[in-house]
Parts: structure tokens; sequence; C-alpha cells
């Protein structure tokens, strides 16, 4: 289980990133397509200006169930722990363990 802590900050960034992606995404294209250096500089500044966490860089995939951040299978969106415990269980449908 992650720290609340941790998973509140992640859920925080998602926000930043929903609430700014078309302002980022309008500069970005501003700054691939500028006619000149000073109008691609003033977006690039403009750019940096956002804040950090509005990157979609900056979030972190994270289990559903107990928000571990590592061993993440974005397939199922739970880590390799809770997958394999929840297979065992029969709780994901579809999914069987192998063995040969």
């Amino acid at each position: 289980m992650a720290k609340t802590s941790k998973i509140a900050a992640n859920e925080r960034r998602k926000r930043a990133v929903a609430r700014y992606a078309e302002r980022r995404a309008a500069l970005k294209e501003a700054v691939r397509t500028a006619s000149t250096a000073e109008a691609r500089e003033a977006a690039v500044r403009a750019l940096s200006r956002l804040p950090r966490d509005a990157s979609p860089v900056r979030v972190r995939n994270r289990d559903q169930v107990d928000g571990r951040p590592r061993g993440y299978v974005g397939k199922l969106g739970l880590s390799r722990l809770n997958l394999r415990s929840m297979a065992h269980r029969g709780e994901l449908p579809g999914i069987t363990k192998s063995s040969w």
C-alpha cells in the first residue's frame, strides 16, 4: 500500500494536466510552427511559466487497488502483485494462470 499522500499528489497532478492540457498543446504547436525565432522564444518562455505538474510526464502510473507505483501492468491498471493474487482468486475475467 502506497502512502496516501503520494496517491493524493498524483491525483493532484492528473487534475493539473487536465486543466492545462489545451494551453500546453497550443504552446507546443506554437513552438513547433513558429515563423520567427522571437515568436518561438516567446512560446517557449510561456510554456516554461506553466506549472511543472501540468506536464503529463510527471503523472505516475499507479495500481488502482493500493497505489503501488512499481510493476504496473497497463492493460489492467494493476501491479504485478495484485494481478497475480486477483487472477488466482478468479476475480479477473479471461485471465488464467498458465502452466506447461
